[in-house]
């Protein structure tokens, strides 16, 4: 069978549209109706009912998500073992969403090279729910994410119970103004949090979704900001940022996810770095396993 069939049938059922299948595959809604067309041919069953609200799965349509799951993830693990170097037993690929790759991504890799030289890697940072969805397809094997939303066949992780805290360049740590305030987007919960913490910080002079560019521009001109506490401890050590007494501080912890039916020979030393790596970062906390459901709370 094409593998693209049942790349289509997963992205139809991600987003129940064929429309907006299609637009996320780059092809036309031609396209992606011819493909549906020959896969129901193949299976002797109809998998979609189309409606004008979208798309939704048949009970035969149901049944199928997982074999079409398995069938991509067998696909791209054979097309990317058989690019791993000669000296290499396998490839393990990560993805890191933008907020939490540093300094916990060049950590693992650092154990990677000195625990397990035999493995071949590949990382990349991005965009959670894109990183998440290519996981649950297969084209990456692990993911680390701020707030992995529940997916069927994956296990989350808890690897960091991050916080964010507030942080200053002035000695004198005075509340934040919104003048100097640099805000940085760390997700929805956050945002709700904060506007009720600082309702008058609700328009400032620089916002960004990405923390280490926040925390760069705030240490080059000076302010105030929410930051991870992990990556702002050394500042604080040197005398370049200072902690803002009584400010609240928001929970922020960070997840592996992985497919259930992973090859554990593979990546069981992948794990085992990332934890090592996050429990040097976090005072050795505590970790968690979660068999497929949302993340537990903080």
């Amino acid at each position: 069978m094409d593998i693209n069939l049942a790349r289509t049938f997963l992205e139809i059922v991600a987003c129940h549209s064929f429309v907006q299948a299609a637009e996320r595959l780059h092809v036309t809604q031609t396209a992606v109706s011819a493909r549906v067309k020959t896969l129901e041919d193949l299976l002797g069953r109809q998998l979609f009912v189309r409606n004008k609200a979208g798309a939704s799965l048949t009970p035969a349509g149901e049944q199928f998500v997982r074999h079409a799951m398995t069938l991509v993830q067998v696909w791209e693990r054979a097309r990317q073992q058989m690019a791993v170097p000669p000296d290499r037993r396998a490839l393990v690929t990560v993805g890191c969403e933008i907020s939490l790759w540093q300094p916990l991504l060049l950590d693992w890799l650092l154990w990677m090279r000195a625990k397990a030289p035999d493995l071949a890697l590949r990382t990349e940072v991005g965009v959670a729910e894109d990183l998440l969805e290519r996981v649950a397809h297969g084209t990456l094997d692990i993911v680390i994410a701020y707030a992995p939303r529940q997916r069927p066949g994956l296990r989350i992780e808890l690897l960091i119970e991050e916080k964010l805290v507030l942080v200053s360049t002035r000695a004198a740590r005075e509340a934040p103004r919104a003048a100097d305030y640099v805000y940085v987007d760390w997700g929805s919960e956050f945002a709700a949090q904060h506007s009720l913490a600082f309702p008058e910080l609700s328009s400032v002079g620089l916002s960004s979704s990405l923390g280490p560019l926040g925390l760069e521009y705030l240490l080059a001109v000076g302010g105030a900001g929410y930051f991870r506490q992990n990556v702002v401890r050394p500042h604080i050590q040197q005398g370049r940022l200072h902690r803002v007494a009584g400010a609240p501080e928001f929970l922020y912890p960070a997840y592996a996810v992985y497919a259930a039916d992973a090859d554990m020979a593979v990546l069981t030393p992948a794990l085992a770095g990332l934890r090592q790596s996050a429990s040097g970062k976090a005072q050795g906390q505590t970790v968690k396993t979660v068999k497929t459901g949302r993340p537990p709370k903080g």
